[in-house]
């Protein structure tokens, strides 16, 4: 968040060039960060890299896991960042389906949270506004970490939301106080 990445990728370049299998499908969850943290560092070959890499194996684990919500968002993010908008999108909704909301009110944010990164990361903005003014609307926890809810505070500096910042309607969520 303090978009200071060059200890990450040295950390997650030392993680990944020995994989632990035991992670199974996050060490594709973590090379996508990777590539997020290359790509704020402007190192954006590098990151196309290691999302091009990431995809590849989040995919192997999506045919054994077709109904793993995590994985499923892992894999809209990668596909985000690698400008399949269309792939994201549909990815972003099948998490959704996945595990929905009315299923499980406090996880059943987090594919909500992925459809509003993949929606401002991909020029949806009302999708992305819609998705979070749902995600503040209520107690739950994140998709990027289970135990941190998206919260105002957080919104604001979170550079995956940056497309919405000059968003009067995005202004007005970074503003408000998190529910209680």
């Amino acid at each position: 968040l303090e978009r200071r990445p060059a200890q990450i990728i040295s950390r997650l370049k030392e993680i990944l060039a020995k994989p632990d299998p035991a992670l199974g499908y996050h060490n594709g969850a973590l090379r996508f960060w990777l590539g997020w943290a290359q790509d704020v560092a402007g190192d954006h070959g590098a990151a196309q890299e290691s999302w091009r890499q990431a995809r590849s194996e989040l995919e192997s684990f999506l045919k054994e896991q077709p109904e793993n919500y995590n994985l499923i968002g892992d894999l809209a993010l990668t596909n985000m960042s690698l400008g399949d908008k269309a792939a994201a999108l549909a990815l972003s909704e099948r998490g959704i389906a996945a595990l929905p909301i009315e299923k499980d009110a406090a996880n059943g944010a987090g594919p909500i949270e992925t459809l509003a990164r993949v929606a401002a990361q991909t020029g949806e903005p009302d999708r992305a506004i819609a998705a979070l003014q749902q995600l503040l609307s209520m107690p739950g926890t994140g998709a990027l970490e289970k135990y941190m809810p998206l919260t105002p505070a957080l919104l604001r500096l979170d550079p995956m939301f940056d497309p919405l910042r000059n968003d009067p309607r995005f202004q007005k969520l970074v503003a408000s106080p998190a529910p209680k």
